[in-house]
This record gives C-alpha cells, structure tokens and sequence, in this order.
C-alpha cells in the first residue's frame, strides 16, 4: 500500500511540474517580444553586432564576460556565465557561420535574465541550482562572410577530433574545462527539411546524438533523450507536427557526438524553416522558449521521470519541401504536350558588400512531384509554359528601367531588358532580367540547372511570369517583388 502511496505521489508530482512548465512555457510565448534583442532583426549580423551587446552585459554584475580566445582572423570568441548552481549547462552556437537564428535567441535569453521585474521566483531558483555557461558564437570569421566553414575552409564541426582550428581548440577546452552535465548544440539546418513524410516543415529537430556506431543508449545519453521528450511534448503544444528528428548516424568528428561520448548530456538543436519566416524570427522565439524550459527543467528534474518511448516516436526529417512548385503546367517540346510539375529552389547569395543577400533560382525537378510540397504551391491546370522574350528595341538604364511599368512589358511576354553598359553586379533588385549589349537573347529552358524564366498563359493570355523563379501574376495593380539577374 505504501508502495502504491509512493507511486501516486510521484506521478502527481510530476504531472503537476508538468502542468507548471508548460504554463511558464505558454507566459513565454505570450510575453515574448518583451525580452527579445531589438538590434538583432535578421540573419546577416556580424561580431561587431554581438560585440557591442555584450559590451553591455559586462556593465551588469549578474553576468561573468570572459574571452575563451579568438578565431583564426582574430576575433574574441566569448564565454558568458550565470548563477551559482550545482548543475552545470553548456549552450554554444554558430558553429557554422550561416546559422545565426540560436544565436539571436541566446540574446534573448540574456536579456530575460537581465529583467528585473518579471519572472523572478522562477529566476531566482533557476539560478540557484544551476550555473549556465554561453558561448554565443564559435565561428565569427565564418558569421563575417555568412559561410558555414571558418577562414580555414574547414567545418568546425569535423574537427572535434582533429583539433586543428583555433575555434575548435577554445571549444574542447571550455569544455573540457567544465564538465557540463549537460550540452546543447544550437544549429540551423536546411529549411526544405519536412517532419517525417509530412507536408509539414521540421521548424524544429532534435537529436541526442549518439556514442557509437551501434547506437547504445547508456546513462548520459538516456538524459537528453528524456529531455528531448519532454520538449517535444510541450513544442507540440505550439507548432504541432512541426518537430523532427535530426538523422541519428553517428559522426565521431562531430562535437556533439564527442561531447556525448565524453559524458555530457548533449542535445542537438536544428532549427528549420516556417512559412513565412524568410529571416527565422518565430523560429528564434521557439528556441527562446525550448532553452529556457529545458534549463528550468534541469535544474528542477522534471524531466526525469518522461518515458524514453517519446523520443522514439518523433519523426526523422525528410528532404519533402522545395522552396517553389509549380503543378500541372502543360509543356510542348517537339510538338508533344505534356503535363509537369517543376520543383524551384532558391540560393541565397551574399553580394560583394557582403551585406545584402540577392537569390538565384534553380530548377530542381521535374515530372510528377505530388508527394513535395512548395513554401510557394501553385496549381497551374489549364495553364501552360511559353517562352520569355527580351525586349531589344533599344537599351535602357537601371534609373529608367525604375520608371517603367512593368505590366504592359509582361504582358507582351518581356522579362528581359538590354542595359546600355554593363554593371558589375550579378543581380538587379527588380523582378527582370538584364543583358548586355553582347548577350543579346535569353531563352526559356525547361530542365534540371536551368534558370526559371518563363511566361504562362492561358487561352493565349499571359497571366503570369516567372522571373528568375519569382512569380508575378501580371496585373495593373500588382506590386511585383523579387530580383532579377544579370547576364554579361
């Protein structure tokens, strides 16, 4: 009976923490944008950025600002600490330079513990049973040129053996200098990424990354996993369907299988794509609220008692999503029709003054793609693709290309425009393409490579252009968005 008792307690306890976290969890998500870093709005932030943010934290006595050491071009790669706690966590980020969205939420995070009117029981006993480490970005020369590799060219993320990059170095040594009891590696991972065979994007993937080519699961690894359960249950609550699980092959290179390996409960932490969230920032307010429930639940145990059956049942990510489709397009070639579905997908490329990002499409596939899914997805029935044109009865300037309205150009099927010099750019900031007076034609293509650039009609009526994978329905009122390219 008293057994029985004991059990009864347990589970009310639990579920009672449960009941707990995700109301601090559900306040979080509400109260948001309170303790979000202003400053930080989009990808392309740089060292300089954080430097002056954490300039700033310096000034408050609740944080300890070290320099772990600095990366191979020079720059300080910093290691913050808070509270006095027993248990020991490790958070680091950006690792590869192109994945900043964690990086923004640690600043969050920063700024949340800097707050001194809300949440403060919860801060107070988080902080006194717990003593949380930051490294808020290992690769700033990487971050500098938006590249995931460092000034090496090499991926810091294959060299945890290795040791041969500085990064590398000041990571293995703050943490082996630690002994966390627990690791979270905060990643960006491709955001075309789909939770399990689903429509649904992998906004978020998890991982206890595993310490062994046979996957064993012992104690130290048995935590995280416990832990990832426990967060995929409250993520649930918010972005249902829209968790994964990163692949689980184990990569003994790889920090956080090295981590794992030595002790450290680590978790991976992937963040996907969301509709509509070109720059990540509701995927960053869902890191915001995961890491500040996994450190609560930390250092209360709360996630003890979770069966590891759950993380078992997450999905794995699977390559589902193209950043466009077009469906049932008809396509004539040699006289024969026939019905496509083309898969688009986008390269984000950082121009020469390495602050502004313009994108190149790509065809991707082609034929039957109903079991993709397209941020962008369009059914075309009755419609089909004809050739752009290039509109070469005289050259024109970019100032006065401005000033032209572009519906009557597209209209007659012009997506094309001589320029009377050539610009030294790879792209325009208008949704046409420009050529120079030497290259004089560019032709639609419809294969696996090509550029998209096509008109579509239906019933011999130019309704819609596609510019370097833009679409533009043509009408007098549309405000037409997208970059063109260049062609030299």
């Amino acid at each position: 009976m008293n057994k029985i008792i004991t059990i009864l307690l347990i589970l009310l306890f639990n579920g009672t923490a449960m009941l707990q976290n995700y109301e601090f969890e559900q306040s979080l998500y509400y109260n948001y944008e309170f303790f979000k870093e202003k400053s930080l709005q989009n990808r392309f932030f740089k060292h300089s950025d954080i430097v002056k943010l954490i300039s700033n934290l310096k000034k408050n006595n609740l944080f300890d600002v070290n320099v772990a050491g600095k990366s191979f071009e020079g720059r300080e790669i910093f290691l913050l600490s808070i509270g006095n706690g027993n248990k020991k966590i490790f958070l680091w980020s950006q690792m590869h330079g192109d994945e900043p969205t964690a990086t923004m939420a640690l600043f969050d995070i920063f700024n949340f513990f800097s707050d001194t009117s809300n949440y403060q029981d919860i801060k107070k006993f988080i902080l006194s049973n717990a003593k949380i480490y930051f490294m808020p970005m290992v690769n700033p020369d990487g971050a500098e040129l938006f590249k995931r590799r460092n000034a090496l060219s090499i991926d810091l993320n294959r060299d945890a053996n290795r040791l041969q990059t500085p990064e590398a170095k000041i990571l293995m040594n703050v943490f082996d200098s630690l002994k966390a009891d627990f690791g979270f590696n905060l990643h960006d991972q491709n955001h075309r990424y789909a939770a399990g065979n689903s429509f649904k994007t992998a906004a978020i993937s998890f991982l206890a990354p595993p310490i062994n080519y046979e996957k064993q699961v012992d104690s130290v690894r048995l935590n995280a996993i416990k832990l990832i359960g426990s967060l995929y249950k409250m993520l649930n609550k918010f972005i249902p369907g829209h968790i994964a699980k990163y692949s689980d092959d184990y990569e003994p290179r790889a920090f956080g299988d090295t981590f794992q390996r030595k002790g450290t409960s680590t978790i991976l932490v992937e963040s996907g794509g969301w509709q509509d969230d070109q720059e990540k920032q509701f995927i960053r307010k869902l890191n915001f609220i995961l890491l500040l429930s996994a450190i609560k639940q930390i250092a209360e145990n709360s996630f003890k008692n979770i069966p590891e059956t759950i993380y078992d049942s997450i999905p794995f990510n699977e390559e589902k999503i193209f950043d466009v489709v077009f469906r049932n397009l008809l396509y004539e070639k040699n006289g024969s029709k026939i019905k496509i579905d083309i898969g688009i997908n986008f390269e984000e490329v950082l121009d020469d003054d390495k602050n502004v990002v313009y994108k190149k499409a790509t065809i991707e596939d082609i034929g039957d793609l109903s079991v993709f899914y397209g941020y962008t997805d369009v059914d075309f029935t009755g419609y089909e693709i004809s050739d752009i044109k290039t509109y070469t009865d005289e050259s024109i300037t970019i100032d006065e290309l401005k000033k032209l309205n572009l519906t009557e150009f597209y209209k007659k099927g012009f997506v094309n425009f001589l320029i009377k010099k050539s610009i030294d750019k790879d792209w325009v900031d208008l949704p046409v393409n420009l050529l120079s007076n030497e290259k004089k034609e560019i032709r639609t293509k419809i294969s696996i490579g090509a550029r998209p650039n096509f008109v579509i009609k239906k019933n011999g009526k130019i309704d819609f252009v596609v510019v370097n994978g833009f679409l533009q329905r043509v009408s007098n009122n549309s405000d037409y968005k997208g970059n063109g390219l260049i062609y030299k």
